[in-house]
Parts: structure tokens; C-alpha cells; sequence
């Protein structure tokens, strides 16, 4: 009997559009005996047909027409790996709509529009995979969706975006500021030169939400999310963060509580026995408490051509056996409960604050009873240093609501004894 041949149609040939290719070829025999088919890329869609790519191409397997991947009957699964929500969405809907399966690494697309990616794969009976979408080589989604799907899962905790889990790994080993630390992870090509989407939180931000979403079944959309970035982290914040017995890392955070589920992106002090706080550099890492499982963390490389590939490639793979054994969809979107989110304001945790102050007696006292008249319990408070008429005090409340500890800060500004409130970091995994 001759070898069932599935035809790929593969949207972008950029870094990991050509990790992708390398892998599906380099490892073509082995994928075949797994699957039971060989998978043959029939048609690239690229920019410049006649650019040299490096790579060992068939003639006119390339090409500028994206209408010759759509529209072309006899490819069954289209890979979309060109990032981005303008043309990616477009053709990626035409695909489903054509009944086409599709695998994507593209967390926009899914964080901004995924419900209706989904809606129509219940029309076309097809498949949409999207395990590289969130963290590159680590497999999470497919986790979450199946091997952990007999949890109710509690918390999802993730070091989710690799620029600023290096900067800030830098920031911590060598006690160096944020812009020197940023202009050495674009000169080694880890930041882009416009750096916002990653140093603002925005691309953690993203995967947060799919991660929310399918953890809790409940659609859940990027601007649902609630972000901040690691631009104001300041050597100094770093040094008293060690001192108290903490690191800082850009966090991801999901949590199941009876007010409804909290979605945030932001800095957090994290205790040094945490796992999620020896995870450095560009790795990245997902930790999920689940009520039967329990505790369970998830590490590898979160991008990069072939780690993101090898996730691109098993979603293929998963594809291609769907078809083959006509169950296409087989395990679709799982957002199938519309619960509440939880405002931020009545988000629970402790914090990190460092003031800038006049130093002279009374102050502390003054800074307390703002602190008292708006519920906020203080766990600890050390003065740092003193430069003539001015202190830095680092502060630890004690859990408290985030609207609590606003209009305690929003207090401090109209005290004339405090010059600056310089950072406000919350605590994560002290309990």
C-alpha cells in the first residue's frame, strides 16, 4: 500500500516559520511513524519569492499568493506562523472557514480574537491548534486542556515573557540599572529595538489571558488583563528585594477566588524557596495548583526558532491524526463557563513600598497613620540611607485590598514630609 501523503500549507518562513520547516524535514520519517502519514509542506506563502533563505526548498513551493494556499483543496492543514492580527487573522479564518485545520504560534490573534477562531471551527468540523501561542517550547496548553482537565485548577503563576526575565536576572547578578541592562539584551538580539511590548508587560500580558481562559473555561480577552511592566525596577529595588529575602520577576498570575478570578500582569517580589524563583535568564516557567494534582511547574525555553517549532510541529502532528481518523475538533475550545472577573481594587496582597522622605522625627509616625486610616498593616519598615534632609524607607504591608493600599498612597502624596513615592511592588507566593 502506497503512504498516505497531508499536505501543509505554511504561512511565513521567518525564524520560526523556518524552524518549522527544518524540523518537519529533519525529523520526517520519525513523524511519519508516529502519525501514521507523511506530511509533505506543499505551498509557503513569503513576501519575496526570489529572497535566498538558506534552506533546501522544492521548486515553486513558494509563493506570494496567499489564495494559493487557501484556496488549494487538497491542503489540509495551514500553519500560520507570520505573528501579528492583520493579515494573519484574515487568512487564518479563511482557512476554518474553508474547513482547513490551523496551527498558530500567534498569542495576539488568539488573546484578541480566539473566540471567534473557535466558533468557526465547530462550522468547518476542523482543528485549531495553538500550543506555541503562549510559551514557545513548553507544553502548557495542551496541560492544561488534558492532562490536568480532571482538576479544578486553583492558580496559574508564569515567568512568561524571556527580554525581561534576562534583564531582570542581569539587574539581580550584577546590580546593574534598567537601561544598561536593556541595551545589552538588544545588542545580543534578546529585545527588539522598539522594547515596549515586552518591557510594558504587553506580550506576557497576552498569554496571560489564553492561559486564564482555558484554565478556568471562561473567555477571557487581553484587555481584560490587568498589566504593568519592569520599567520603573531600579537597581535599588532589586538590592533591598535581595536583602529582605526575595527576587523580583515579571509574573503572569491567575487565581480562582470566590470574588472571581483574578488576571494580572505584573512585577512581583517572590521568596527565594519558590520554584518559580530560580528560573532566569531567557527561560521561562509555568506553575499550576491544581485541587486533585496539587502543585506542578512547567520550565523550558519560551521562544527561539526550534523550541517554538518543536510545539508548532506536535500541534501538526495532532492535526494530521485527526484527519486520519476523522475526528477533526476532537477537543475544541473549552471556554464553556462565563465566570466574573475580579476587579483589581479587591485583589488581595502584601506589598513593597519605597519612599523617599524628609528626615526628621515625627515623619514615620505621620506616614503611619495614613497608613492606619486606610486599613493598611505594616509588617516591616527599615530606613535604607540618608543624604542630608532626605531618607529612603522600604516598607512590607501586611495582605491588604489594592484599592486599601491606593488610597493610602494617594494620602502619602499630600503629606509635605513625602518628597517621592519612588515603587510600589507587590508579594507573591509568601503564603
Amino acid at each position: 500500500m502506497s503512504e498516505r501523503v497531508i499536505k501543509i500549507g505554511l504561512l511565513g518562513l521567518g525564524t520560526v516559520g523556518g524552524g518549522v520547516y527544518r524540523v518537519l524535514q529533519k525529523n520526517a520519517d520519525l513523524i511519519a511513524r508516529k502519525t501514521g502519514v507523511r506530511l509533505e509542506v506543499a505551498g509557503i506563502l513569503v513576501r519575496d519569492v526570489g529572497r535566498d533563505r538558506g534552506l533546501s526548498l522544492p521548486p515553486g513551493v513558494l509563493t506570494d499568493r496567499p489564495e494559493d494556499i487557501l484556496d488549494d483543496h487538497t491542503i489540509q492543514i495551514v500553519v500560520e506562523v507570520m505573528g501579528g492580527t492583520g493579515p494573519a487573522f484574515d487568512y487564518v479564518r479563511r482557512a476554518l472557514k474553508r474547513g482547513k485545520s490551523v496551527v498558530t504560534a500567534n498569542k495576539d490573534m488568539m488573546a484578541e480574537h480566539g473566540k471567534e477562531l473557535f466558533d468557526l471551527t465547530r462550522e468547518g468540523k476542523s482543528d485549531l491548534l495553538f500550543e506555541a501561542s503562549v510559551a514557545g517550547g513548553i507544553p502548557i496548553i495542551r496541560v492544561l486542556k488534558q492532562c490536568l482537565a480532571a482538576n479544578r485548577i486553583e492558580a496559574v503563576m508564569g515567568i512568561l515573557n524571556g527580554t525581561t526575565n534576562y534583564m531582570l536576572t542581569r539587574m539581580t547578578a550584577e546590580g546593574t540599572d534598567f537601561q544598561t541592562v536593556l541595551q545589552e539584551a538588544q545588542a545580543l538580539g534578546y529585545a527588539e529595538a522598539d522594547p515596549t511590548n515586552d518591557v510594558e508587560g504587553y506580550d506576557a500580558a497576552r498569554k496571560t489571558a489564553i492561559l486564564a481562559s482555558i484554565a478556568f473555561n471562561t473567555r477571557i480577552s487581553f484587555p481584560a488583563v490587568y498589566v504593568e511592566g519592569i520599567s520603573r525596577i531600579t537597581a535599588e529595588d532589586i538590592t533591598y528585594a535581595t536583602e529582605l529575602g526575595y527576587v523580583i520577576k515579571l509574573l503572569g498570575i491567575v487565581k480562582d477566588t470566590p470574588e472571581g478570578i483574578e488576571v494580572r500582569t505584573h512585577p512581583a517580589l517572590l521568596p527565594r524557596q519558590h520554584p518559580l524563583a530560580a528560573v532566569n535568564d531567557v527561560f521561562n516557567a509555568i506553575y499550576v495548583r491544581g485541587d486533585a494534582v496539587g502543585e506542578t511547574m512547567f520550565y523550558g525555553r519560551g521562544a527561539g526558532a526550534l523550541p517554538t517549532a518543536s510545539a508548532v510541529v506536535a500541534d501538526i502532528m495532532d492535526a494530521a491524526r485527526n484527519i486520519v481518523h476523522r475526528v477533526p475538533g476532537i477537543i475544541s475550545c473549552t471556554c464553556f463557563e462565563e465566570r466574573p472577573l475580579k476587579e483589581m481594587g479587591r485583589v488581595r496582597c502584601k506589598n513593597y513600598l519605597r519612599l523617599r522622605v524628609v528626615d526628621r522625627p515625627g515623619v514615620l509616625a505621620q506616614i503611619a497613620r495614613v497608613f492606619g486610616d486606610n486599613q493598611v498593616s505594616l509588617a516591616a519598615v527599615t530606613q535604607k540611607h540618608s543624604e542630608g534632609t532626605k531618607a529612603e524607607l522600604v516598607l512590607v504591608t501586611h495582605e491588604v485590598a489594592e484599592q486599601n493600599l491606593r488610597d493610602a498612597l494617594a494620602g502619602l502624596t499630600g503629606l509635605d514630609v513625602v518628597e517621592r513615592i519612588c515603587n510600589v511592588i507587590r508579594v507573591e507566593g509568601d503564603s
